[in-house]
């Protein structure tokens, strides 16, 4: 009996072989084309877009002011104390995720995901430089690298760091103006947590789109291993056939073809596909349901008479169906059940919400904080004065004259503290802190008492909007 103890060990990892895949056109491919398109167009231009907020704010579209804590979107402004609506729209970001996958499955990974995106646009390039399929398979296959291949994958790699580049540059101009940073990077002005932010970025960029590739979808992100509680049978997903495909044979014309499925294992949806499996082996966690191998069956299809929809959009429901001679149902009968209705509801309403909050928000703002040490003081004439310091908050782009009153007891009287009357300046955008007294006259019932409830007002004198805060006046336990 041969031992076996000095046998070697069974390898546990296998190398990673690159994936070339075949440039193939259809309609799902004219999707992800637009759909690039569009994103990579909105994410590069719009720090470059001008938006007027008149003289005492930043003309950025859109800009995170990270130094002033202030968020712009073209008309609207988010204060620090309103992140409640990133909050809200990091919510429906979540839902509406959700609400896509249980529709149609991994959507989001086969279409807007930024790993998925940057990588066609890498492998695009990658063909562009390189050629199609064959061309590339043969250039890694040559083990000798003479200047040809030299030249080829310099072409590209120095393709791939500019897109890398633009990327990360295209990222911190998000966070200040962009026309001033580009200025000042190029003169080498620019802060170093600019260049450092935008070359982790570039790398990153790089790395991800022009060699982890696939990698980062089937190892790094947690969504291929969660998006099963989001899915059930009648969610739409790509799928294969199997009924109408099997027995799979090439050979059309020799004796048996008769008994052959439709599909003649031309392998033209593995060569299409950007994670390099085969989906006639069925549902697997690599695929993202880019449809991609649903243009290339169709084109195959075409071209030997055969009917399309061999690889389609189709629900695990309909497969029962089929098999058993039935018509599937129609698309919207699977779109339109509890789960995702219910995803759509949710989505709704906390678009709604933030929406509502967002339009009756006020203009101004007053936060009253009582000053405890002392909590009160006793003037020489027995009249008892409460500290409070009230911050008031401008959001016009323009200074606001700003009235403080109270309303309460009639023995209470407000004065502020440097200021002739009651009235006060308020520059834009910005929050001003002011020290208002409250007195009571001795033997009142407020001076008397060891706790009055009143109320604050702010007017802003220019358009009559008011915000109010209640607080408490302390007078004397005695």
């Amino acid at each position: 009996m041969a031992d076996s103890s000095n046998s070697p060990a069974p390898a546990l990892y296998a190398g990673r072989e690159p994936i070339f895949p075949r440039r193939v056109s259809g309609k799902f491919r004219n999707l992800k084309w637009v759909l690039m398109a569009l994103m990579l167009g909105v994410y590069y231009i719009l720090p470059w877009i001008r938006w007027d907020r008149g003289p005492e704010l930043p003309d950025q579209a859109v800009l995170l002011d990270l130094a002033n804590r202030r968020f712009f979107f073209f008309w609207i402004e988010i204060w620090p104390h309103e992140f409640y609506f990133v909050a809200g729209l990091l919510v429906m970001a979540g839902l509406g995720l959700f609400l896509f996958t249980s529709a149609l499955g991994r959507v989001w990974c086969g279409y807007a995901c930024p790993q998925t995106v940057w990588t066609d646009l890498f492998i695009l390039v990658e063909r562009w430089i390189e050629g199609d399929r064959n061309a590339r398979l043969r250039l890694h296959r040559q083990k000798k690298l003479d200047f040809r291949k030299a030249r080829l994958r310099m072409t590209k790699w120095v393709a791939w760091f500019l897109i890398g580049l633009a990327t990360g540059g295209a990222w911190i101009f998000y966070f200040a103006d962009a026309p001033t940073l580009a200025r000042d990077l190029v003169t080498l002005n620019a802060h170093p947590v600019a260049y450092t932010t935008m070359l982790i970025l570039t790398f990153t960029t790089f790395f991800f789109g022009g060699f982890a590739r696939e990698q980062i979808c089937i190892y790094a992100c947690p969504w291929p291993r969660i998006q099963a509680a989001m899915m059930d049978e009648e969610t739409l997903t790509v799928a294969y056939r199997d009924w109408r495909g099997e027995p799979r044979g090439k050979h059309r014309k020799s004796a048996g073809a008769d008994q052959l499925g439709d599909c003649i294992d031309c392998n033209a949806c593995v060569n299409v596909c950007p994670m390099g499996i085969d989906i006639r082996d069925g549902q697997q966690m690599a695929c993202i349901t880019c449809a991609l191998c649903i243009d290339a069956c169709d084109d195959v299809m075409a071209k030997v008479g055969k009917p399309r929809g061999l690889i389609d959009y189709i629900a695990l429901s309909d497969e029962t169906r089929e098999r058993a001679g039935a018509t599937p149902r129609p698309i919207w009968k699977h779109v339109m059940r509890p789960r995702v209705m219910l995803y759509t509801a949710l989505w709704s309403l906390v678009g709604v919400g933030l929406l509502f909050a967002l339009f009756i928000r006020p203009e101004i703002e007053m936060t009253v904080a009582p000053v405890r040490n002392p909590t009160y003081v006793t003037l020489s004439d027995g009249t008892i004065r409460n500290t409070y310091d009230v911050r008031l908050l401008n959001k016009h782009g323009e200074d606001r004259p700003f009235q403080v009153t109270l309303t309460g007891p009639d023995a209470l009287s407000v004065e502020l503290e440097n200021v002739a009357d009651t009235t006060v300046t308020v520059p834009a955008n910005e929050t001003y802190l002011q020290r208002v007294y409250v007195l009571a006259p001795p033997n009142s019932a407020p001076a008397q008492d060891e706790r009055t409830e009143f109320r604050f007002w702010v007017e802003d004198l220019t358009n009559g909007d008011r915000a109010h805060t209640d607080t408490i006046f302390n007078g004397r336990d005695d």
